[in-house]
């Protein structure tokens, strides 16, 4: 039998825009709260789109946050108070050590869960996603429902002024429901970037005649 056997480890919620990630990071948060456990709930400094200290959800509920510019300010926080949970929101935006920030906090025996997209609006991966899901103990992938044909939705679509966005636009844009949509495999569109077509649509004559 296994004695002074230690707790903590990482739980990742993950999928794309208006999948309900943020509303099922903040159950599992509430639920922590009502076993009365100690519970900080962190976000990025960069996503201010509903409150800059609560994390908000697309269905209006929130919760207090403090909100960090990068990903080590964590520490600051927990170093002088024990935590039985922290929650992560938008945790696709923090640079890469929050990998091993995360790490290290599951392993002092905290229980941490965290949410983002696990994909960009080109739909690759997101990084550092792909490395959290690696090392988190539960992955929980959630879908919303495609704004065009109403199937699963596993991509997150960028719209500017209506239209899809280009794929060298920057990845990293804070929108909500005007500017983003969400969308399935076969219905999510990307643009050409302007360069590209311009390559393709060059013909051998001109190139020899430039």
């Amino acid at each position: 039998m296994v004695e002074n056997r230690k707790f903590g480890w990482i739980e990742c919620i993950c999928g794309s825009m208006f999948s309900g990630k943020s509303e099922e990071l903040l159950r599992r948060i509430k639920r922590g709260v009502i076993a009365k456990q100690k519970v900080l709930l962190f976000k990025p400094s960069i996503d201010n789109r509903y409150d800059e200290n609560r994390v908000s959800t697309h269905n209006g509920n929130s919760y207090d946050s403090i909100s960090i510019e990068k990903s080590s300010d964590i520490l600051n926080f927990v170093k002088d108070t024990k935590y039985d949970i922290i929650g992560i929101d938008e945790i696709q935006f923090f640079d890469n050590d929050i990998v091993k920030i995360i790490n290290k906090l599951a392993d002092d025996g905290i229980r941490v869960i965290v949410a983002g997209l696990d994909m960009d609006f080109k739909a690759e991966p997101f990084h550092p996603m792909p490395e959290i899901m690696a090392i988190s103990e539960m992955v929980t992938k959630l879908h919303a429902v495609c704004n065009k044909c109403g199937k699963e939705a596993s991509r997150s679509q960028r719209l500017i002024n209506g239209k899809p966005a280009k794929y060298d636009d920057p990845i990293v844009v804070i929108g909500a429901s005007e500017s983003y949509e969400a969308r399935c495999r076969h219905c999510h569109e990307i643009e050409e970037s302007i360069d590209k077509k311009d390559t393709r649509e060059t013909k051998p004559e001109d190139e020899k005649n430039s």
